[in-house]
């Protein structure tokens, strides 16, 4: 919608969808992903941006949106969905008759058609911003995507996932490393979408040129002939089957609850008016694929799907230099000229218009419209918070954490090394390590042929730095070195033989593949960065004020990715140098004495993760060595980090322990109130942005963050006035009975073994106890209003410390650049 204030002012836009939407939109993967659906499947609805282009979001009037909404968002076109140990009859009960009897059942056709094949590849050539400072040398993407069958065919649907895997998703795929060994781009990977009815398989490289579309095209028709005329490599296939097999087994999705993905999967073919059930059973489909395989089974996927399907588009994804400042200057120019044709009459009703909605965004749901929503009260509320198992033993003079619960014959073990033993002018080393380690060959295996062991015994094998900050002080923090593998029982003798080969024979002689790596890397965090750009704030945020801040941003944030993109520029004068760092590093890392080790299976098979973990620590190193003191120079910068994304990420915080203020879990409770209340309202609801929330961390370290956001000092204005909010706080006590059990509510998500498994290990870490758990889950159910006016004075004094930092638009970011102590190009 338009805003307008005064009639003085400049006319905007203004909408949450619309700020959402130019930040969806604003990274190069998301742009190359919107097109490879517009280019493939012009004549249906995935021709079109289902959130809204926001280039032709203003031109949607109020009585399309209600017309479009009544008629699509009905329950005669809606699919529900119930899982777990519940009364179903009980439920549709429910269901019927709080919701269902209100309605009159309609007619709607929402019925996605086919897209009829094209007759022959479409290719097209589309831009994205960079900045004026940038080169546009290597910063092409290049994307051949196929239109594959429909996801109604189950078989299909699984077995080109398992294809995706084997031609560009390990070290050993023959794809990948073809695009790589011809120099076509620094990162290259595929992609498969099966939540669409006509799933896409996509091979991309990043990174490229413009002139070099043809040979990409050559390059990868030329390597999958090749392949499916000589044959893929038998264990390849064996090993991606497997490991397929053992992630649909074991079902664990990553943080996400279990039924929450089943309903997912169930819709990629029920929304097509097909068996929901489809993409659940899929034992058949392994027997039907393991016996194919004696029969050329995914070379003749490779032939039907792709060598020989005309269905199909080539993108070019090009760079282009200020075009953010030009379309935004064209967004400017076009209100300016709407604003000139009207008269004095229309901007005054426009500036009332501005005012009613303001106002109406300010008024709150009267009790009479809330007590329709039905809720919980407190005491349906478990008091005691679930106790997870945890037992410390000892192994040969390793310190264990064993966590004993049915994991169905899925043993998980987490080798922490201590690393406090590198020195501080190698920290950015560590992350680099991780991301090198079970990818570069070692003294046994090619990392092709490593790559396959993996997959072929374990559930996976994963390396990362992490930080375990204690409660209370942030000043006393645990940086490890993980070591993380998960197997069934009978591979663990296997899976433990992989790691210990790993990180201590490990050959780091081979700098062609270093480099690839590195390339690889770097591509990761900058898609990272151009999606996640909260997270890169908060960690620098974290880093002006917090010893555990500046150490974690050191490995994770911006400090780390400036870090490598200088070894990627400079690999040739700078390789011995890395080369003789990331030697050093593993004999100061992978020692006995640095160990702790955590396991989560069954009791039954704790002695053979004892015995399989016992074939490793041999190998380990011996020394003994003193942690050194890390000295990070804590200083607030207020830093504007400068992207060509069209929206912000404002963060701004400090640590309430420095400031005296204790940690308590109505801090949890201020949390849910900011998140779903003010922050909402304020920034949400009021400023456009696609949303805000806050953090309490137990070691006192806050934020408050906005997320795709128009606005930038407009947003720090929101967050200086949260104390005024706390200090006149004021609800009913339905409401605040609704914030208490949405805190609660995060406390209690449904998790698996491996989850519960690990927030136990990263308690014992942090030396948070059980007690220490059901204090803060008591203070939660027992906080009430006065609490929450009580924290006024806290946020009171967090604000004046006045510690921010910005990412976001180049150019918002330079409007306001009285704003900040520096300005940071992020990618230059």
């Amino acid at each position: 919608h338009y805003e307008l204030e005064n009639v003085e002012d400049e006319l905007k836009y203004k909408g949450v969808v619309y700020n959402e939407m130019k930040g969806a939109l604003s990274s190069p993967e998301s742009v190359l992903s919107r097109k490879l659906q517009e280019t493939l499947f012009p004549d249906t609805p995935y021709g079109y941006e289902s959130g809204g282009d926001p280039e032709v979001i203003p031109e949607l009037t109020q009585e399309e949106f209600l017309a479009f909404h009544k008629r699509y968002y009905h329950p005669s076109n809606s699919y529900m969905f119930l899982y777990g140990k519940l009364d179903v009859l009980g439920r549709m009960k429910f269901i019927d008759e709080e919701y269902l009897k209100d309605f009159e059942a309609i007619s709607v056709d929402s019925a996605i058609p086919v897209q009829k094949a094209f007759d022959s590849m479409k290719s097209f050539e589309l831009e994205y911003p960079i900045s004026a400072q940038e080169d546009e040398r290597d910063k092409t993407y290049l994307s051949l995507n196929y239109a594959t069958g429909l996801s109604t065919e189950p078989e299909m649907y699984l077995a080109m996932e398992i294809l995706e895997h084997i031609l560009l998703s390990t070290p050993a795929s023959p794809l990948k490393k073809a695009l790589i060994e011809a120099g076509l781009g620094k990162d290259v990977f595929g992609k498969y979408d099966n939540s669409i009815l006509q799933p896409v398989f996509s091979v991309i490289v990043k990174n490229s040129n413009v002139e070099r579309q043809e040979e990409f095209v050559k390059v990868v028709k030329e390597t999958l002939k090749k392949l499916v005329h000589d044959g893929l490599d038998s264990q390849l296939v064996e090993s991606a089957v497997n490991l397929k097999e053992f992630q649909l087994r074991e079902a664990d999705f990553e943080g996400y609850p279990k039924g929450l993905i089943y309903n997912i999967k169930i819709m990629d073919s029920w929304l097509y008016d097909k068996d929901p059930i489809m993409h659940l059973r899929y034992e058949h489909i392994f027997e039907n694929i393991r016996a194919g395989l004696k029969k050329s089974y995914f070379e003749s996927l490779i032939e039907k799907y792709i060598l020989k399907n005309n269905h199909s588009s080539m993108l070019v994804l090009k760079p282009r230099k200020s075009m953010s400042e030009v379309k935004d200057e064209g967004t400017r120019n076009k209100l300016r000229s709407i604003k000139a044709q009207m008269n004095k009459e229309q901007l005054q009703e426009l500036v009332k218009q501005t005012k009613e909605l303001r106002d109406w965004q300010n008024t709150p749901d009267t009790p009479e419209k809330l007590a329709l929503i039905p809720m919980l009260s407190i005491k349906d509320i478990d008091r005691k918070g679930e106790i997870l198992p945890q037992k410390v033993k000892e192994e040969s003079g390793v310190k264990v954490l064993a966590h004993h619960m049915f994991t169905n014959d899925i043993v998980y073990a987490d080798l922490l090394f201590d690393t406090t033993a590198v020195p501080q002018e190698l920290l950015t080393y560590i992350p680099l390590l991780s991301g090198i380690l079970g990818k570069i060959s070692t003294e046994n295996h090619s990392y092709g042929e490593l790559s396959k062991e993996i997959d072929m015994h374990t559930g996976g094998i994963r390396f990362s730095a992490q930080v375990y900050g204690e409660k209370n002080d942030d000043s006393r923090y645990h940086p490890v070195f993980s070591v993380r593998g998960r197997a069934l029982t009978g591979k663990l003798p296997r899976m433990f033989e992989l790691i210990g080969e790993i990180i201590t024979k490990t050959k780091l002689d081979d700098l062609k593949r270093i480099k690839e790596i590195i390339q690889e890397n770097k591509s990761r965090i900058e898609m990272r960065i151009s999606n996640e750009g909260y997270t890169i704030a908060c960690k620098r945020l974290f880093s002006y004020f917090s010893a555990e801040g500046s150490y974690l941003e050191t490995i994770t944030g911006l400090t780390y990715y400036k870090f490598i993109s200088d070894i990627e520029k400079n690999f040739e004068s700078r390789i011995e140098e890395v080369r003789g760092n990331l030697q050093k590093l593993m004999k100061l890392i992978f020692r006995k004495d640095a160990l702790v080790a955590g396991v989560i299976c069954e009791e039954d098979d704790y002695h053979s993760f004892a015995k399989s973990m016992n074939l490793l620590l041999p190998e380990l190193g011996t020394d003994k060595l003193s942690p050194v003191q890390y000295i990070f120079e804590n200083k607030i910068l207020n830093e504007g980090l400068m992207t060509q994304g069209k929206v912000q990420y404002v963060a701004q915080g400090y640590n309430f322990i420095k400031l005296g203020y204790p940690y308590t879990g109505r801090l949890q409770v201020l949390r849910t109130i900011s998140r779903y209340s003010y922050l909402w309202n304020r920034i949400r609801v009021q400023g456009g942005a696609y949303g805000a929330f806050s953090g309490f961390e137990k070691n006192g370290n806050m934020f408050m963050v906005s997320y795709r956001d128009p606005n930038l000092k407009e947003t720090l204005k929101v967050y200086d006035e949260m104390h005024d909010y706390l200090k006149d706080f004021q609800i009913d006590e339905r409401e605040m009975t609704k914030y208490i059990i949405g805190t609660v509510s995060k406390l209690d998500l449904p998790l698996t073994p491996f989850m519960k498994g690990e927030r136990a290990i990263e308690n014992y870490m942090r030396s948070i106890t059980r007690s220490d758990l059901q204090k803060e889950r008591e203070e939660i159910l027992s906080t009430s209003q006065q609490d929450m006016r009580a924290l006024s004075d806290m946020m009171l004094e967090l604000i004046k410390r006045q510690s921010y930092c910005i990412l976001g638009s180049e150019m918002k970011i330079k409007e306001n650049k009285e704003l900040f102590g520096s300005l940071v190009d992020v990618f230059n």
